[in-house]
């Protein structure tokens, strides 16, 4: 099943600008919602593709700033591109620190805008593709025994089936034997595909010198 379209979401509190920009994005194939407040957008359930949201930062109620923090709260992951006629270096700064695309002040050339909404939109598919690959690679770990589970961690970070089992207080034989079955069930075959997979699933382990892998 393919995934809905990329959607463009534009809040602000004035009409016109709301309308100018629902314009400029139709005109390059966008598109787009317009919602008049930060807390009428966050009634909407999250889109099911790829999302970006121009927003205006100084707005009644729910200003943008507060918006994104909203946002991080309820692990949405549409990004961000400020637009603000009152901006200052610190608020600019404080939006990129927490994850914006861009912070455009007004008035901005259309094509700034359009560019800012390419890289976001790019940055929402591979955000997307991150999460899909981290959701199935934890799938994969959670099919493994906790003694599977245990072996795994040790050989991704380079030990031999000998040092394993000196580890686990278990023969060689037996550590193959469980070794064969994570291989198995993460559908992996070298130890590079399976480090490469745990790192997928945001799971770091020590390795031999105590670093982290």
């Amino acid at each position: 099943m393919n995934a809905p379209d990329p959607l463009v979401f534009v809040i602000d509190d004035d009409e016109s600008v709301r309308k100018g920009l629902r314009r400029l994005l139709i005109s390059h194939d966008y598109k787009s919602e317009l919602f008049a407040s930060a807390a009428e957008f966050l009634t909407r359930p999250p889109h099911g593709g790829p999302a970006c949201v121009i927003v205006d930062v100084r707005m009644p109620g729910l200003n943008g700033i507060d918006f994104q923090g909203a946002l991080i709260k309820r692990n949405r992951e549409e990004q961000l591109i400020f637009i603000t006629g009152h901006g200052n270096i610190p608020m600019c700064a404080r939006a990129m620190k927490a994850g914006a695309v861009d912070f455009l002040p007004k008035p901005f050339k259309p094509r700034e805008l359009l560019s800012c909404v390419e890289r976001a939109l790019e940055r929402s598919i591979q955000q997307r593709q991150h999460d899909a690959e981290k959701t199935e690679a934890r799938r994969l770990l959670d099919l493994l025994t906790p003694r599977e589970f245990e072996v795994m961690q040790l050989v991704v970070t380079g030990l031999l089936n000998k040092q394993v089992g000196g580890e686990l207080g278990m023969a060689e034989k037996t550590v193959k034997v469980h070794r064969g079955r994570v291989m198995q069930k993460l559908r992996v075959s070298s130890v590079p595909e399976l480090l490469r997979l745990v790192q997928q699933a945001g799971i770091s382990v020590s390795g031999q010198n105590g670093t982290k892998v």
